[in-house]
């Protein structure tokens, strides 16, 4: 552990690598990236900031850090159908840690080197371990998912299992799973589904990613859309674990609302279902009445539409 590191060297040590998209005119080395988007294409842009002890544990594993970092970027990218392209990457830390810092890049890249995602900029500061990535990723013009287009009469689906993160933070708190392995990889590792929302794209109607739990998420398009949605309980897919918990604990709402799953929430119209060329499970469909509905074994029960909130 040394502090005599530079902040410049620190990130020609750790974070400066060759870019790999043509695209990229200039990357990391001066006052800001240069990109070059081509013709047919609009850029998608979002930023996610995680903090020390409200979005991870003070003891987590750097290298699932950066992992996770990077992922949940690339999820809200997936969400639209953008192919990602390009990152920066904000690093606030308390001290200069070389082991940690090196843990942390390698997880970032092992992400970033499989979508061929160039780090083109970004910052490092001291300070509480704050972390920031801006993500930019390419889609075709006009065909970029949105939260606002879901139509009354429109499936309601969702990629992967419900529930298998907020498993892996139960059981970081504690609880006594038998089989933990794969809970504890979706809630370290999350695998943003980038090839699934550009194989959405011409199909869904609507579509946004599940970060902050189902019932909020897909909250969020029936509020922009102005429609409701009624769920089935039964049609949820559901991992063993997440099942044995469920019935060790009586939670059964915990897939329903805890977040970091990372899958994907669509609607596509009745017509395009047989279109899905992807793995998918459909749960319920849209509604012209506001609000949303679970169907819990014939019994039709309201649901308050919130996620996760930082102010609340």
């Amino acid at each position: 552990m040394t502090n005599s590191i530079t902040e410049f060297s620190l990130i020609d040590r750790f974070f400066k690598r060759q870019a790999v998209n043509k695209a990229v005119t200039q990357g990391i080395g001066d006052d800001c990236a240069l990109l070059k988007i081509p013709q047919g294409f609009e850029l998608a842009i979002t930023s996610d900031t995680m903090v020390e002890k409200v979005h991870f544990f003070a003891d987590c594993d750097p290298f699932d850090l950066g992992y996770k970092l990077l992922a949940v970027n690339l999820s809200d990218l997936a969400s639209m159908g953008a192919k990602p392209l390009a990152v920066t990457l904000a690093l606030t830390v308390p001290k200069v840690d070389e082991n940690w810092l090196k843990a942390f890049a390698d997880g970032f890249f092992a992400l970033a080197e499989r979508y061929s995602v160039d780090l083109i900029g970004g910052d490092t500061t001291s300070g509480s371990l704050t972390l920031t990535v801006t993500a930019l990723g390419l889609v075709p013009t006009g065909q970029a998912l949105r939260r606002s287009t879901a139509k009354t009469g429109d499936i309601v689906c969702v990629t992967g299992h419900l529930g298998d993160a907020g498993l892996g933070l139960k059981i970081n708190q504690g609880y006594d799973c038998k089989q933990p392995d794969a809970a504890l990889k979706r809630f370290n590792r999350p695998d943003p589904q980038i090839e699934t929302g550009q194989a959405l794209l011409g199909i869904a109607n609507a579509c946004i990613d599940i970060s902050d739990g189902l019932v909020g998420d897909l909250g969020h398009i029936l509020q922009q859309s102005q429609v409701g949605a009624c769920i089935e309980w039964e049609d949820l897919p559901l991992s063993t674990e997440v099942l044995t918990y469920i019935e060790d604990t009586g939670d059964w709402a915990m897939p329903l609302t805890a977040g970091d799953d990372y899958e994907l929430c669509f609607t596509v119209s009745s017509d395009k279902v047989q279109n899905l060329t992807i793995p998918h499970t459909k749960i319920g469909v849209i509604e012209s009445e506001p609000g949303l509905r679970l169907n819990k074994s014939g019994n039709i029960q309201p649901l308050e539409i919130k996620g996760f909130e930082h102010f609340s």
